[in-house]
């Protein structure tokens, strides 16, 4: 009863603003592997928020028909295993908008399905460039900028398999790339939160896109999925968006340093 006296007695000027809590105006967010799939649903949706959208990718054509419907998008192609394209990418987004407000890194590609007494080094190494080494390099030059500032949101696009093994499917570069990219997602939140940078990460689970594909058009392969998520099924594509815009957003001023499962329940089991 305290509670609810405590609730009504607030004046409404202390109440939160929902209606923009998760809106990105005049914001400034980079969005790698933009292309397809996740990437090109989180640059749309960032977008929908009021962000100025920067999108990266290897491959341009499909970057410029992603900009041509995004209004003041920037399509800057970049193939985030090459430093300097890296590095390239960042000085662009500066150059042409002024800083960087927040960082999805979200391109990534998954290793050969081999056994791991099979498995070929240097496939690993590819592996661990792309969805770890990347994340590393662009977190620390986007945050260089972000710093200076006192604000910024980074946030690195993980998967369950950063925290849980991913047999009886073999990954075990993807896997083993994932975990190092949460466990720098913990180092890089705690060494900038006292400067205003938060640092987080996505783990989603099983979600029918371009790389997924041939699992969910499989019907064994589809049933595991629906077996080892808790909610039966896999993931729609727009089930990460709240996701995305709470962490990118003020929504999550005091959040950093988590690893945020979009699952439907696969690490809970």
């Amino acid at each position: 009863m305290k509670a609810i006296v405590c609730l009504l007695s607030l004046g409404m000027s202390e109440l939160p603003d929902i209606e923009n809590m998760y809106r990105l105006d005049g914001k400034v967010c980079i969005v790698t592997g933009a292309s397809s799939g996740i990437g090109d649903r989180f640059a749309k949706v960032l977008a929908a928020a009021g962000a100025k959208v920067v999108l990266a990718a290897r491959r341009k054509e499909r970057l410029e028909q992603l900009a041509a419907e995004l209004p003041g998008a920037l399509a800057i192609q970049c193939d985030v295993s090459d430093d300097d394209q890296c590095r390239n990418l960042i000085a662009q987004t500066i150059e042409n908008c002024g800083r960087v407000d927040v960082l999805v890194n979200n391109a990534g590609i998954s290793d050969a399905i081999n056994p791991a007494e099979e498995a070929d080094i240097e496939t690993f190494r590819r592996v661990v460039d792309v969805n770890l080494n990347s994340c590393f390099l662009l977190s620390g030059l986007a945050a260089r900028d972000m710093l200076s500032r006192k604000e910024g949101s980074i946030i690195n696009i993980a998967s369950v398999h950063g925290l849980v093994a991913s047999a009886p499917n073999l990954q075990p570069a993807y896997v083993a790339s994932k975990a190092g990219l949460v466990n720098l997602t913990r180092d890089l939140a705690v060494q900038w939160a006292k400067s205003g940078v938060r640092v987080n990460a996505i783990c989603p689970g099983y979600f029918e896109t371009e790389l997924t594909q041939v699992m969910f058009d499989d019907d064994r392969s589809s049933r595991w999925i629906a077996r080892n998520a808790a909610m039966g099924r896999g993931g729609a594509v727009d089930e990460l968006d709240g996701a995305l815009l709470f962490l990118a957003s003020s929504a999550s001023s005091y959040v950093t340093g988590i690893p945020l499962p979009v699952d439907g329940g696969w690490v809970a089991r």
